[in-house]
């Protein structure tokens, strides 16, 4: 991983900050967009962000620090999408990664709220084994980081007080059942779908329901048979509003015409871009861009928003949803 001393990973980033906010200034990103009427909240979003190579990550967290000033938002939590540690993590829940590649990397001044996370295939791994256990323990391990992974899957409803959004955050390592690539065991993967069920059965209080995982449903890279089994007729029968993911490393948007569900991939945080964006999904395209970036979520009690953001802070693409499901470009 590349490294820097103190000072000079500060002066690379201050000067990656000032490149966007400068491209911010220069008319290159959309105008502050104008607020919902009634309560707003902000969630910046990204998966497969921690590569051995920080640069294109540094890039991002750069940029999402700038856009916030510019839009004059400070977002109330990070949500990443899994793969946040790429190559080994040495040292567990001790290695020096987290400080450079998270607590560092999103910065509390910038990013002081928690930062909800759930497991990518990256995150599993055998040898050394450890990396998955390091992730769930981290934050009991350091009292007061934002890090937030209290198992691998929960709910959380946010905000806390006057919910807008109940999140499912899922462990979708389903795939590959040999030692190579582990993932969940069978008996984990059957209590999760049990828990699943039982989740989106419950009452909810807060007007939208968003699904979180690290795989796809629905991608241009081509659909996940096995995940679309299991989860897809739920997130119909319970009116699930969006689904987020990250694994294809670029940014999405797809939609079924009377499907509640959006689907979207936000796999851009800062490891290597995907190559080729033909159509293989049988969902319909809205947008695909193999860029670096992040996505901006919008929310209050009547719509969510959804927007992508390449690395240099410009609107790539961006639309609403509706408590009623109706989805409409911004």
């Amino acid at each position: 991983m590349t490294s820097f001393p103190r000072h000079d990973r500060r002066r690379f980033l201050q000067t990656l900050g000032f490149s966007a906010a400068a491209l911010l200034a220069q008319g290159a990103a959309p105008r502050v967009f104008a607020q919902s009427a009634g309560r707003n909240e902000h969630l910046f979003l990204f998966g497969d962000w921690g590569a051995i190579n920080a640069e294109p990550q540094q890039h991002v967290s750069a940029t999402m620090a700038a856009y916030a000033r510019q839009q004059r938002i400070q977002p109330a939590a990070l949500l990443t999408l899994g793969d946040n540690f790429y190559g080994q993590l040495d040292g567990g829940v001790s290695s020096p990664r987290w400080q450079t590649q998270f607590e560092a990397m999103y910065p509390k001044a910038d990013f002081p709220g928690p930062c909800y996370a759930l497991l990518g295939n990256h995150d599993y791994n055998l040898e050394p084994a450890g990396k998955t256990e390091a992730q769930l323990a981290y934050a009991a391990a350091h009292p007061g980081t934002r890090w937030t992974m209290p198992a691998k899957w929960y709910r959380f409803d946010f905000p806390q007080v006057r919910p807008l959004v109940t999140f499912i955050m899922l462990d979708s390592n389903y795939q590959k059942a040999i030692p190579e690539k582990p993932s969940l065991s069978p008996e984990e993967r059957a209590a999760q779908a049990v828990w699943l069920r039982e989740e989106l059965a419950k009452p909810r209080t807060a007007p939208f329901l968003v699904v979180c995982g690290h795989h796809p449903l629905y991608s241009n890279a081509g659909d996940g048979k096995v995940l679309i089994a299991e989860w897809d007729e739920l997130f119909r029968k319970n009116n699930v509003h969006a689904y987020f993911c990250g694994h294809i490393h670029d940014l999405e948007h797809l939609e079924f015409a009377g499907h509640p569900t959006s689907f979207i991939v936000s796999g851009g945080g800062g490891t290597t871009l995907r190559k080729g964006l033909e159509q293989k999904s049988t969902a319909k395209n809205q947008f695909a861009q193999g860029v670096h970036g992040f996505t901006h979520l919008e929310i209050n009690r009547d719509r969510l928003v959804i927007r992508h953001l390449g690395v240099d802070g410009i609107q790539l693409h961006a639309f609403s949803k509706s408590v009623n499901g109706s989805v409409q470009a911004v």
